[in-house]
């Protein structure tokens, strides 16, 4: 405590010798409500009446206290601090797998290519049992990740027991470090246009979309190009300005930040001669395109140097710094605003369920574009071109959170030592996967059911006895008589979402990637639009 109250008395002394003149009153405020806070802090720890984890009860204080300021502030506590560290360098030390509580199993859900733990022979579907020889039962995949990771080189002893096996086995895996690609495909979707997909701004990602670009220029004759940020969270601010050098010249101003210290404030201007300032160029965005992304695809539209197409933007125009803290610790605060080359911001002012909702156009400030196109502030980058997102059904949905599918594919993998190569492959087993659920006895129950379920209790409740149950219950044999055509309704959506993890697991993300490109209406729209240049070259004409 007496250490605590020094480190007060430091900081409100350090404070006030460079700003007490400016806010003495502020400066009363911050040194009284510290001390009580931490007088609070004290009286718990010493009175009440079970026993308090200080570790557990001061970061839920943290966690309420940055919270209530926006959803990106944020404290990392020494354990939660290496999550960070990989969500900005794309790197860490471990064993290159991902895994996930299935059926209260710890479960292997994805590996990644030459991974320490594909070596080694684990396989997705695995289950963990065992770390180290402790229990892995009743712990959550995020305590296990903790535990995997540790300095490339040692070695990690994992108890585990494969798919439809009774028996376990042990596997020994040496760490190693685990390098996540922030550009895992790029290729060509058709004779002469390229796709390049970013999947996160960490470090090197101007590099490497860079590269993509050079290695689809030099393999054909390149009409167009689509860079691809849907589901693509952002990242490194610099990567972002570097992302759009690759296609616009020196010397251009992109980003300026604003906050509440002038003197941080900053004009980001590229720096190097573009790749390509010419090609027609098309970025696809989503409602998960945020951060980076948008100062992207904001740009480029702002440029009038591509074609946007997709769904409105996440809506984050915020700039956070991270700082230590002590103790291996780090907060993330938000320092500025940044505001792309029309002079708007898009943050979003209002959100629901952390999601941004949507501010109508006359709620929101006109901007121009270069050549004088009107795009608008808040909420977000809307596209040029709108495509209505595919959202799956009810039942899809409850297939995908139970891991039926996933399961489905455990069971079709340990029969299959090798599927053709993803340009050839196609899911033909429709009827195994039904015969699967079958077997399974998977049920799932409909909105209306539980809906029958709740009418039947408040008819008794109303006491209405002129409805019985017989009436409701016929109505319940309808709806189930419905159910069971919904895996025949259902089909080419549960397919293609079949064939898409098979191919994850012979050709990891990368395949994934590569076979979701066959049915994607956003990737086919662009391929029409950069197909047809004066389809490309009227939406970012000049308005008459």
């Amino acid at each position: 405590m007496r250490r605590i109250l020094i480190n007060i008395l430091l900081i409100t002394l350090s404070y006030s010798a460079s700003s007490y003149a400016q806010d003495q009153s502020r400066l009363y405020d911050i040194g009284k409500n510290i001390e009580i806070y931490t007088n609070i802090y004290k009286e718990l720890n010493k009175n009440f009446v079970d026993k308090i984890d200080p570790n557990i009860l001061m970061k839920k204080g943290i966690d309420a206290m940055t919270k209530s300021l926006d959803p990106y502030t944020r404290y990392f506590s020494e354990s939660e601090a290496e999550s960070f560290r990989i969500s900005t360098q794309g790197k860490y030390s471990g064993i290159g797998s991902v895994m996930k509580n299935i059926d209260s199993v710890i479960t292997v859900v994805e590996l990644y290519k030459d991974s320490p733990s594909y070596k080694a022979g684990l396989r997705i579907g695995d289950q963990i049992l065992e770390v180290e020889g402790k229990s892995t039962k009743g712990k959550s995949s995020k305590e296990v990740a903790s535990i995997v990771r540790g300095a490339p080189g040692t070695d990690i002893v994992f108890t585990v027991k494969s798919f439809n096996e009774n028996k376990t086995k042990k596997i020994t895996i040496n760490r190693g470090e685990i390098n996540i690609p922030n550009v895992p495909y790029f290729g060509l979707v058709n004779d002469s246009i390229g796709y390049i997909h970013l999947s996160t701004f960490t470090a090197d990602a101007g590099r490497n979309v860079r590269n993509a670009l050079k290695k689809l220029k030099d393999s054909v004759d390149l009409k167009g190009v689509i860079l691809d940020l849907r589901y693509n969270g952002g990242g490194l601010l610099r990567e972002a300005i570097n992302v759009v050098n690759v296609f616009v010249g020196k010397g251009e101003e992109l980003v300026s930040t604003r906050g509440k210290i002038e003197d941080k404030n900053r004009v980001y201007i590229t720096q190097k001669n573009a790749l390509d300032d010419d090609i027609p160029l098309v970025v696809l965005i989503n409602d998960r395109s945020a951060s980076a992304s948008e100062i992207v695809s904001g740009s480029i539209q702002d440029l009038d140097r591509g074609v946007l197409i997709g769904q409105k933007s996440f809506g984050k125009g915020l700039v956070q710094n991270v700082f230590p803290i002590g103790y291996n610790s780090k907060v993330k605060i938000t320092i500025a605003k940044y505001y792309i080359p029309s002079g708007r911001c898009i943050q979003s002012k209002v959100y629901e369920n952390g999601k941004a909702v949507y501010i109508k156009k006359d709620k929101r400030n006109a901007f121009k574009t270069k050549k004088g196109r009107k795009v608008y502030d808040v909420g977000g980058v809307e596209p040029d071109i709108l495509v209505e997102k595919e959202k799956p059904s009810a039942f899809v949905n409850s297939l995908i959170k139970n891991n039926i599918i996933f399961k489905y594919v455990n069971e079709y993998s340990s029969q299959h030592k090798s599927i053709p190569p993803i340009e050839d492959f196609e899911y033909k087993d429709y009827s195994e996967f039904k015969e699967f659920c079958t077997k399974l006895n998977y049920s799932f129950e409909t909105k209306t059911e539980k809906g029958i379920e709740n009418l039947k209790k408040m008819i008794v409740d109303d006491n209405l006895k002129s409805i019985t149950n017989n009436d409701l219950d016929k109505l319940l044999d309808m709806v189930k008589l419905e159910k069971k055509s919904y895996l025949d309704s259902n089909m080419d959506e549960i397919k293609r979402l079949i064939e898409k993890e098979i191919v994850k697991r012979y050709y990891f993300n990368k395949g994934k990637i590569k076979d979701s490109l066959k049915n994607d209406i956003e990737i086919k729209k662009a391929i029409e639009v950069l197909s047809q240049s004066d389809k490309y070259n009227g939406i970012l004409a000049k308005p008459e």
